[in-house]
């Protein structure tokens, strides 16, 4: 899940080597990734209207629920 999320936001960065992706657990069901780009990139992350992002988010939630677990995206500058 966490390598999948990367792989998306290096290929839509100018500078993939600004992309981090943190991974916690805040109970057994849940799975929250923080993903940490350039400022310059936020919005190509982001996309218009938060249209990337989102679908970022709902290919993250169908991975999760395969497992049986729920999934959170935050995308941070």
């Amino acid at each position: 899940m966490k390598e999948f999320i990367e792989f998306i936001a290096k290929h839509l960065v100018d500078n993939p080597d600004t992309v981090q992706l943190e991974e916690s657990t805040p109970d057994e069901k849940t799975i929250e990734l923080t993903l940490k780009v350039g400022a310059e990139d936020v919005g190509k992350v982001i996309g218009k209207q938060g249209k990337t992002a989102q679908a970022m988010r709902t290919l993250l939630t169908a991975i999760a629920a395969k497992e049986g677990k729920r999934a959170i995206l935050k995308i941070l500058d």
